[in-house]
């Protein structure tokens, strides 16, 4: 969320620090929650705490899709369970060779609930996502590269430069342009075809006399790379 607002960053990348993206389940915070529910004597009371502890994790991941600038998930390891979560909400997804996923929450015996389920159906297609939800199958980067789910593989070595590559090209465009584009493919995504139209009308009308319009046709003009101010 601090990142949305700083006017510093054009794009974000998000990646896992040590051997893995994500390793799965942290049980020591699902105890946590499940102590935290038990602590109510009250039935009722203990099925809310629950659910506003997974509607916090919800909003947590959400916040990176809401966030107004592009975000690149770059994926090395393991990227099982709410790996999974977080990088159905990133924008682009790129990983390397060794990486491996898994939606694992149907081997605990639980039905995924932090996004994975609403999202990755709009990535991969439904058929793709019902099988990967319903079997929790370990797939490779191979694998997810032909289902849709990362657009680029890249070797181990190189992830980390090619991540930042891709992040300086997009860096680059008019950031009124990026943050636009996103809202409209969302808007595309969740709403009718009619409400999107009119969704990137409004902000057309709204931005397109812009001085990055104008950096962005001289450059076109004069063979120049523009250059566009913070936003």
């Amino acid at each position: 969320r601090a990142l949305a607002d700083d006017a510093d960053v054009n794009v974000i990348i998000l990646q896992g620090q040590g051997k893995h993206f994500t390793a799965g389940m942290d049980f020591q915070a699902f105890k946590d929650i499940m102590g935290g529910a038990a602590k109510h004597s009250c039935e009722g009371r203990k099925r809310l705490h629950v659910r506003k502890v997974v509607r916090w994790l919800q909003s947590c991941v959400t916040a990176i899709e809401r966030c107004a600038k592009p975000v690149i998930a770059s994926i090395h390891g393991a990227c099982i369970g709410a790996g999974i979560d977080i990088v159905s909400a990133c924008d682009i997804r790129v990983c390397a060779k060794d990486a491996f996923f898994s939606v694992k929450e149907i081997d605990l015996a639980i039905t995924a609930d932090v996004g994975t389920l609403q999202r990755l159906p709009h990535i991969v297609g439904h058929a793709h996502a019902m099988q990967l939800s319903l079997t929790g199958m370990r797939f490779d980067a191979a694998y997810a590269y032909r289902i849709g789910l990362v657009s680029n593989v890249y070797d181990a070595n190189r992830l980390e430069e090619e991540t930042r590559k891709l992040a300086e090209g997009i860096a680059k465009k008019s950031p009124i342009a990026a943050q636009g584009t996103k809202q409209a493919l969302l808007c595309t995504r969740d709403a009718s075809l009619e409400t999107s139209l009119e969704h990137v009308a409004h902000y057309n009308a709204a931005v397109i006399i812009s001085d990055d319009t104008k950096n962005a046709l001289v450059g076109a003009i004069t063979k120049k790379k523009p250059t566009f101010a913070k936003l």
